[in-house]
């Protein structure tokens, strides 16, 4: 058998031809209507609207741009970035958990493991590395991106998308300024240049740098503009200003609001179906208000973008074995032990920490908490992860200590709870929320007139359109959170157990940022655990019980008040972001975080010495900075670097770097640093512009440690 034109494509670019000069060739054989083809998914609207409800969302590729014909194998997507949701994958931490870590390496695993299921499925295309930064803790999704940093953001993109090109293509999301749930559909958000550059958008820069494939635009709108058909976003600074070569898609079904203005301001493929274009896109391009040039323009990166990734992989196709197995499985427990923060860790009876808990020693332990044993691995949105099993913290605790009388107290009685735990050598309480709390929001009772009027008309009529939009259930799913405080009874119950035994430890379920400030005091011990993924019992347990060291570090930070963070109303049609929130709004007001960005126990201690800075380039630098392991146990740090930006007088971070040390062992540990994190944005040369002159350089645990090295770096 002859081989297909899109594998002749290839075949050309092996052999040294340009990527685009081989879709030229390829997309010349195209007819009119497969040109179109090529544009949105491959299923009508309708029908395929019908499979996601009776089959569930993703539960197979969701296919666009296949021509049989050609041998185009067209973009076979699959949602994240939890885990692959096709099938029933591995659900690994949250992407929040895993921006606890700090640990670019880890998160590169967890990207060649997420490929590897895609690919085992049947897919090419993972949707899911999210990088939006998290401006306010209530987001509803925050638990998809990775913090509130962008350079945090951009490392571990840029690692998702290295592991995850080993396998299949990888598309970066929500693009941009996409940080608001319940008003995603309807909001404008109004930025400026400086807040853009410098703050909202450097993290996609970073993954477009590293290769990524795809970029996914959001649903909101951006200074007046939908973003699925916002040219100054998907052309001015997508393709002009950063040279990306790969393809952009629509958020689904809302994704644009237009055909021909989606396609001439730069959107190549309208995502899920034949829906907005396949309706009217013929009819714009008849009239004049779409050109068939930006077709051209949209096909042509379509092709090379799939031609170019096969070109330059031909490894095999992995079995689909790999999906949910042993491996993977162990990766994900690897991740929710490294991502676990301990908050607090306070000594009690015997002058030794809470923490860890001495397993062999105990005897009862109460285990205290309606989420203890409930799976919780996030919300039941698109980036809900079907797992075959979780083990939940109960579980996890059972599996770990099966000489301990365990007693679990789910009910929300403080009473009852209290008692359990007066009678038990420790008390755990796991507290939080679920997807009923914070999550992906969807409710089609609220879908407006003009939203609705994006759905084409239904082949079986109105009155067939109407049953189909009956159908269409709300996700289940709690939106933007409508409090930072964990449940009254949850805290009630936390100073009840925490007075009546002195071993109470507090797992904390959640994505971001909660306020303690009620309680936090009265209890020794405190864990961020998140959504911790199929694995996390016993991820949590190892923390717990020492098997792990407690080595992540928060990647935001937590204030004391809700009056230290922006202006937040989850159902604004309107909002402004300007370059102010987490730690670096807290800094600007002169609050103190109840936990800074970066922070985190470990079960050992450590210690900063000599810090030295030395430039690479123009934009680019490398700290060496001493570290010790000053305790008795092995354990890992975090390095975090931060500069001062002299003109805006704040503190960004420009790198980190971890490191696991033996105890009393001393190491000189290269952190690779960013500048562009000091520049500011200049109107008049048009772009970021770094300081000229020194700039203080410090080298810490956390955001805000008073045991910081501090060094200068000379710009010219």
């Amino acid at each position: 058998m002859s081989p297909t034109p899109f594998a002749q494509a290839v075949h050309a670019v092996r052999s040294g031809t340009p990527a685009t000069d081989a879709a030229r060739v390829l997309y010349a054989q195209l007819t009119e209507d497969e040109k179109l083809w090529l544009l949105d998914g491959d299923d009508p609207f309708w029908e395929g609207q019908a499979v996601m409800m009776t089959e569930g969302y993703n539960v197979r590729p969701i296919v666009h741009g296949a021509l049989e014909r050609l041998g185009i194998p067209g973009l076979r997507f699959s949602d994240g970035p939890r885990g692959v949701v096709m099938g029933h994958s591995t659900a690994f931490p949250v992407s929040m958990a895993r921006g606890a870590s700090w640990d670019i390496e880890l998160e590169e695993r967890i990207g060649e493991a997420i490929g590897a299921e895609v690919a085992a499925q049947g897919g090419n295309f993972f949707a899911g590395v999210c990088i939006n930064a998290l401006r306010h803790p209530a987001w509803g999704r925050a638990q998809e991106t990775y913090g509130e940093d962008p350079v945090l953001l951009g490392e571990l993109g840029a690692a998702l998308t290295r592991g995850v090109r080993q396998h299949v293509l990888a598309c970066a999301k929500h693009f941009a300024l996409n940080s608001m749930e319940n008003a995603r559909l309807t909001v404008d958000v109004t930025v400026d240049d400086a807040a853009l550059h410098e703050v909202y958008l450097p993290h996609f820069r970073r993954v477009v740098e590293e290769g990524v494939d795809g970029i996914m635009a959001s649903y909101n709108s951006v200074n007046g503009e939908w973003a699925g058909q916002n040219a100054a976003l998907l052309t001015d600074v997508l393709r002009d200003r950063w040279g990306f070569e790969g393809v952009t898609v629509s958020d689904f079904v809302f994704g644009i609001r237009d055909a021909a203005t989606s396609i001439e301001a730069g959107l190549d493929v309208e995502e899920p179906f034949r829906q907005i274009r396949a309706e009217r896109l013929p009819a714009a391009l008849a009239e004049g208000t779409a050109t068939w040039s930006a077709v051209e323009r949209s096909g042509l990166r379509i092709l090379a973008t799939q031609i170019r990734f096969a070109a330059t992989h031909d490894a095999e196709v992995p079995s689909v074995d790999v999906v949910a197995g042993p491996e993977h499985r162990a990766l994900a427990r690897e991740a929710a032990s490294r991502g676990a923060v301990l908050l607090r860790n306070e000594p009690v009876a015997g002058g030794e920490p809470v923490l860890p808990l001495d397993g062999p020693a105990l005897s009862t332990l109460a285990v205290i908490g309606r989420l203890a044993d409930l799976p919780n691995t996030g919300d039941h949105g698109s980036s809900d992860v079907r797992a075959p099993q979780v083990v939940t913290v109960l579980a996890g605790l059972r599996t770990a200590l099966p000489h301990v009388e365990i007693i679990h107290v789910p009910e929300d009685d403080p009473v009852a709870a209290a008692r359990a735990a007066a009678a038990c050598d420790a008390a755990i309480i796991v507290a939080g929320y679920t997807a009923a709390d914070e999550g992906e929001f969807a409710d089609p009772n609220a879908f407006t007139e003009d939203l609705v009027g994006l759905f084409p008309p239904h082949p079986g009529g109105a009155t067939q359109q109407q049953a189909s939009m009956a159908g269409i259930e709300a996700i289940d799913a709690g939106g933007d959170r409508e409090q930072l405080t964990l449940r009254e009874i949850d805290e009630e119950i936390i100073r009840t157990v925490g007075a009546a035994n002195p071993r109470t430890v507090v797992v904390m379920i959640a994505a971001g940022a909660v306020l303690t400030e009620t309680w936090r005091d009265q209890v020794p011990g405190i864990v961020m655990g998140w959504y911790a993924g199929v694995e996390g019992g016993h991820g949590i347990a190892d923390v717990l019980l020492g098997q792990a060291d407690p080595s992540g570090r928060l990647p935001f930070a937590i204030p004391t008040s809700e009056d230290h963070l922006p202006y937040f109303d989850r159902n604004a049609t309107e909002i402004t972001y300007d370059r102010w929130h987490g730690q670096r709004l807290l800094d600007r007001l002169g609050v103190d975080a109840a936990f800074p960005l970066g922070f985190g126990l470990s079960y050992t201690t450590f210690e900063l010495g000599e810090v030295t800075v030395r430039p690479e380039g123009d934009e680019a630098a490398r700290a060496t900075v001493l570290v010790t392991n000053t305790g008795t146990r092995e354990g890992r740090h975090v390095v975090q670097v931060y500069g001062e930006r002299p003109v805006i007088q704040d503190r960004v971070l420009l790198g980190f770097a971890p490191v696991l040390l033996a105890a009393g062992e001393s190491r000189q540990v290269e952190v690779p640093l960013t500048l562009r994190p000091l520049a500011v944005w200049d109107e008049q040369a048009d772009d970021l512009v770094l300081p000229v002159g020194e700039v203080d350089v410090r080298a810490a645990a956390h955001a805000a440690d008073p045991h910081a090295v501090t060094t200068t770096l000379p710009l010219a």
